[in-house]
């Protein structure tokens, strides 16, 4: 079940969100405010669908903006959560023509019951409602961080009956007088970051110049001043086979002399001659 804890909204990006679907009377999103014209004789407001739930849970906002009282002597600023029987409810209304603030849990659009404050526009800049299982609180806050309560009651029936089908209607009324507006902010967030749009017109100190810059690919024709000559460098390589015989052999019968040639001559002074040629 979606808790009204959860319903968000800082109004910040200038369109009604889909939790607003069933907003009427001209309502706009401004300024990142959700704004509510007052017109004589005409209501308008923020309006969720039916398919939330007080049960347990807490919503808070403030009203930063509020309207004329001008000539009407009904003008009225609402924060109410609305059950599916018409008429019954809870909720703050400021009344700009006695400017008290009402604290209202109405049964047929009426609570004999209400308790009023004195409307203080600091210390009442913030309101909250909250619901714990077992009473409904009105609270007030300067900052919406430091609250004061300012009433408490029994939790109705219809809350906790009504499970999935109660609505918030942020509405505003004036029974005569100027046209002008009222405008809510920051619900269930402190958190004020802005998405804003807007025109402008861009001036520059000077004019800025760009220079084009051409890259060419051509083909050349490239001449030598002196001739170049070019000289031939031979060379040649050659195969050779080489062919080496060899043999080796033992001569059982002593030293081989098969391979030693002997001159024999008559000795001379100086030479030496053993055996056997002696």
């Amino acid at each position: 079940m979606p808790s009204l804890s959860t319903l968000v909204d800082n109004f910040n990006d200038s369109v009604i969100g889909p939790n607003w679907g069933d907003s009427y009377g001209g309502v706009t999103e401004t300024g990142g405010r959700a704004r509510v014209p007052l017109v004589a004789g005409a209501y308008a407001g923020y309006q969720t669908g039916r398919a939330w739930t007080l049960a347990g849970a807490s919503i808070y906002l403030k009203t930063p903006t509020l309207p004329a009282a001008s000539t009407g002597t009904d003008v009225g600023v609402h924060f109410m959560i609305t059950s599916p029987v018409a008429g019954t409810g809870i909720g703050f209304k400021i009344n700009r023509v006695t400017n008290r603030l009402r604290m209202q849990s109405n049964v047929d659009y009426f609570d004999a019951g209400a308790i009023e404050l004195a409307y203080d526009a600091v210390n009442h800049l913030w309101l909250r409602l909250r619901e714990d299982g077992t009473n409904v609180y009105w609270d007030t806050s300067p900052n919406g961080s430091t609250w004061t309560n300012r009433r408490t009651l029994a939790t109705p029936a219809w809350v906790t009956a009504a499970v999935d089908q109660c609505a918030v209607d942020l509405f505003c009324y004036r029974d005569a007088g100027v046209t002008d507006y009222a405008e809510y902010d920051n619900v269930n967030t402190l958190s004020d970051g802005a998405v804003y749009t807007a025109a402008a017109t861009l001036t520059g100190d000077g004019a800025a110049t760009a220079t084009a810059a051409f890259a060419a690919i051509t083909g050349a024709t490239l001449s030598a001043e002196d001739q170049l000559d070019a000289q031939a460098r031979l060379t040649a390589q050659a195969e050779a086979a080489l062919a080496v015989d060899s043999e080796l052999g033992a001569e059982p019968a002593g030293s081989d002399t098969g391979d030693v040639d002997f001159a024999i001559s008559r000795p001379t002074t100086g030479w030496v001659v053993s055996a056997p040629w002696r």
